[in-house]
């Protein structure tokens, strides 16, 4: 594991995993994946996460990010949390991808208990393909993503490329 400084408050990781890039599968639609969490291993999580992905038969991840830590907004009297990003292919349309993704959430034990709360995963769609899209349970481009450095540090670090 690589740690580096980038200032008092943020800290990027990288792993043997964060980042990386995958083979492509050619599934239809690509999707950038913010992924974040600060209760128990999180990077240990990370890893399972990506492991789980790739058996996947909705979901191939094309590359991963590394991961920043960084300190919580909104309720702020918690730890920590690490984020990063996944670009991913994947044959599910937007509101089907979000509802996967929640139930990947739950079998990571992930419980939803107030607003901006700990948690030991969060997963959000923050691009999908090129589409714009306003539902009351899903917005793409992801709200505010260009407001935090959460998504915006490991987004310029995803490694590019075919």
């Amino acid at each position: 594991m690589i740690v580096r400084r980038l200032s008092d408050t943020l800290t990027l990781i990288s792993t043997g995993a964060f980042p990386a890039r995958f083979a492509e599968r050619g599934l239809p639609h690509r999707a950038v994946i913010g992924i974040g969490g600060n209760i128990g291993d999180v990077i240990r999580r990370f890893d399972h996460l990506l492991l789980f992905f790739r058996r996947d038969a909705f979901i191939n991840v094309i590359a991963t990010s590394p991961l920043l830590k960084n300190p919580p907004f909104g309720y702020t009297d918690q730890p920590d949390f690490i984020n990063g990003v996944l670009l991913i292919e994947t044959t599910l349309q937007p509101r089907a991808l979000m509802r996967h993704l929640l139930r990947v959430e739950k079998r990571f034990r992930r419980r939803r208990t107030f607003a901006n709360a700990p948690r030991t995963l969060d997963l959000d769609i923050l691009f999908y393909d090129k589409r714009r899209m306003e539902h009351k349970d899903l917005v793409i481009p992801h709200p505010q993503w260009q407001a935090r450095e959460s998504v915006t540090i490991p987004l310029a670090l995803l490694p590019r490329g075919r």
